[in-house]
């Protein structure tokens, strides 16, 4: 929209105003008088809301006008428009060498530096975009249910003790309402404040415990932490107080309650905010940041940890050579035998004596049922093994219900343990690993 702001002898003069502030709109940035670093007291008009390149000859300006003027001033009305709470955090920036900047916006600055290591350092993270497009997508953003994809709505108390009942009749369960989710703290004041309103266990980190045993938390852990509202089991006549135990959780974990199958250990969540019409089993807690953070369990991968790829170890690259017997040293991390790795060759002997099979023929020969256990294990079988308790450097001990993990998996930990002189196997995991 325009408005008249004023008049001159000739006729009136107006500018173009912001629909929904107000404020006066230009389509480009004007700078007066940029003395900054080598800039010799230079005007520049660049337009507004287009590609613009800055060219020039090493020492000419261009990052003085891009980044220590223009941007740094953006930068500067920014954090000075912000409350001083706020400001306190982030740092009053100095006012470049400029006469004057109009229609200037806040700005973000990519500096031109070499690509970081880190994978979970992006452009978007480095900008801080990323943050504000999570706050974005978690205030403006509605929840559809994975299954159909149909938008999920709230349920009411009545609809979540529906889903309770409809259980078979016996189901023994806990009816948990969560007080912190998955967060850092000692929470030392939770158990009197649940004792004072009538509870009397609780369960932490996956533990039901008595109020009066409440554990001692490590702050510099993420804990969590839900109140025992009810232990009930399902049947047509307890639906009054199922109702008033479902109630009753809801109004003390802010329109959330949980329940925990006895039996199973299978969790379902109730919400009073976020549940599929369709499929009743699914409802999701309310949308956070956290939920659209790759950095953050809550969102990430839970097979990549938001990484976008994962190490996996290729059974092709831990035995090359096939015509080379397990005793041989077919397992190629293993394969430099010295007094410390005694202890693997002790604990494949006794996997192969509780399946069966020789050591002595070659990896080509093998049944596939034994180099599968070989190579991923046999979680359910327990073996007996003249091994060390701990590590290879303890007297050997007789062992017993020993599980056998599989040779793709206990190189691994060697690697990430600890650094070790002989550089042999680190190379040798190393070149066990494929991307996935």
């Amino acid at each position: 929209m325009r408005a008249t702001v004023g008049s001159l002898p000739f006729g009136s003069f107006s500018v173009q105003l912001h629909p929904v502030s107000g404020v006066v709109m230009t389509d480009k940035i004007v700078v007066r008088g940029a003395r900054e670093h080598n800039l010799k007291n230079i005007n520049v008009e660049i337009p507004r809301d287009q590609l613009v390149v800055i060219t020039g000859l090493s020492g000419s300006g261009k990052s003085s006008l891009a980044f220590d003027t223009i941007y740094a001033e953006g930068q500067r009305r920014y954090v000075e428009s912000l409350s001083a709470y706020a400001r306190q955090f982030l740092g009053l920036m100095e006012k470049p060498d400029v006469d004057q900047i109009d229609g200037l916006s806040p700005a973000i600055s990519i500096d031109q530096k070499s690509s970081s290591r880190n994978p979970r350092s992006t452009v978007g993270t480095v900008t801080e975009i990323y943050d504000y497009l999570r706050l974005l997508y978690a205030r403006v953003g509605t929840p559809h249910c994975p299954l159909c994809g149909r938008e999920v709505v709230r349920q009411t108390p009545g609809q979540i003790v529906d889903q309770i009942l409809e259980l078979p009749e016996g189901t023994k369960m806990y009816l948990l309402a969560p007080i912190v989710d998955d967060k850092k703290g000692e929470y030392r004041h939770i158990a009197p404040e649940l004792a004072k309103a009538g509870y009397t266990r609780v369960r932490v980190d996956g533990t039901v415990y008595d109020l009066a045993d409440f554990p001692n938390l490590d702050k510099q852990r993420k804990h969590t932490i839900e109140a025992v509202i009810d232990r009930i089991a399902t049947s047509s006549d307890i639906r009054q107080r199922l109702t008033e135990s479902v109630e009753q959780g809801l109004n003390l974990a802010d329109g959330i309650i949980k329940a925990l199958q006895a039996d199973t250990g299978e969790m379902r969540i109730f919400s009073e905010h976020y549940a599929c019409p369709e499929h009743r089993e699914i409802s999701l807690p309310e949308i956070a940041p956290r939920n659209f953070s790759f950095n953050s369990p809550h969102g990430a991968c839970p097979h990549c940890t938001g990484l976008g790829s994962r190490l996996e170890v290729d059974p092709e690259l831990v035995i090359p050579n096939r015509r080379l017997t397990l005793a041989e040293g077919a397992i190629r991390p293993w394969a430099k035998t010295t007094s410390r790795m005694s202890w693997y060759s002790k604990l494949l002997d006794g996997v192969a004596k509780a399946n069966g099979f020789s050591l002595d023929v070659p990896v080509a020969d093998m049944k596939s049922s034994d180099l599968r256990i070989v190579l991923y294990g046999a979680p359910d079988q327990s073996i007996s093994s003249e091994v060390p308790v701990a590590a290879p450097t303890i007297p050997t001990t007789k062992v017993s219900f020993l599980t056998w993990s599989g040779a793709t998996t206990i190189p691994i930990p060697i690697l990430s343990a600890k650094k070790s002189k002989s550089t042999w196997r680190s190379g040798n995991v190393q070149s066990a690993m494929v991307n996935g």
